[in-house]
């Protein structure tokens, strides 16, 4: 099965604007199968660096310093959980060519990739794994840090919001189970969905990137990145921006802004990640 027929089947886990659906709430038991055999390395990665509490921003008046206290913040934290997803990369890769020289992985090999295909929700079989591969590959990579922090600092008003203080959430995800959230003040009368809560940064920080790196949405922005892989080019932000037309319902508007906010700010954002 291709990622786009994947797609067509139905969408799954997050959808437009980080939406959780119910298909996506129903996979959860097998999901945390494959947790029986990830979780415990996430659990000790997670608890070797705690995340801090998100900082009181709305008491930061001058525009330039709250930025700068924001990327600050988040950056570590999207650069923990993009270095699992490299970690988990860089095996899939190995055992990946391992698979195509003909060969068998060993039964602890075998058992993680089918974890992580749960993970990551493509189906495997160990018999012919050649599609499942390729889905993978696509799926698990990291999302450039410059992308999430500009992300989350649209979604969340600089992390002033009120979904961000209560729940965490600076990515916009919405869920739908009774007391799965909080409750948006203007929710429109019929509507059921909530503003999901997460017990950390960190776990916003993981839907985000799940989010990006599975739902049938995203699929053009994984398609990029796929393409910048095998050309041996770097995860340039810019390049990737316009898979997320389907992020918001503002669609190529939504788009636009994170351009925007991308290139006005810079400097900021390099200073915040390192990079240049």
């Amino acid at each position: 099965m291709t990622e786009r027929n994947a797609a067509d089947a139905g969408p799954g886990g997050v959808a437009v604007g980080g939406i959780v659906n119910k298909a996506g709430l129903q996979r959860r038991s097998k999901i945390a199968l494959a947790a029986a055999v990830l979780g415990l390395g996430a659990l000790l990665w997670t608890l070797r660096d705690p995340t801090p509490a998100l900082p009181d921003f709305a008491a930061i008046e001058d525009v330039e310093t709250l930025k700068r206290e924001f990327f600050s913040f988040l950056a570590p934290q999207v650069d923990e959980v993009n270095a699992r997803v490299r970690e988990q990369r860089a095996r899939l890769l190995a055992l990946a060519e391992i698979i195509e020289q003909g060969k068998t992985p060993g039964w602890r090999d075998r058992r993680w990739l089918q974890a992580l295909a749960q993970e990551y929700e493509v189906e495997l079989d160990l018999d012919a794994p050649e599609q499942a591969l390729a889905l993978l590959r696509r799926r698990v990579d990291v999302v450039p840090a410059p992308l999430a922090l500009v992300q989350a600092a649209t979604e969340s008003g600089w992390g002033r919001s009120r979904f961000a203080v209560e729940g965490n959430n600076l990515f916009g995800h919405w869920c739908y189970e009774p007391g799965c959230g909080v409750v948006p003040a203007q929710r429109p009368p019929g509507a059921h969905h909530e503003v999901a809560v997460f017990d950390s940064v960190r776990h916003a920080v993981r839907r985000y990137l799940h989010n990006l790196n599975t739902h049938p949405a995203y699929l053009p922005l994984r398609e990029r990145r796929e393409a910048l892989r095998r050309q041996g080019q770097a995860l340039e932000t810019l390049a990737l921006v316009d898979g997320l037309v389907e992020y918001s319902e503002r669609r190529e508007a939504y788009v636009e802004e994170i351009r925007s906010v991308l290139e006005f700010n810079r400097t900021l954002i390099e200073d915040a990640t390192g990079s240049s």
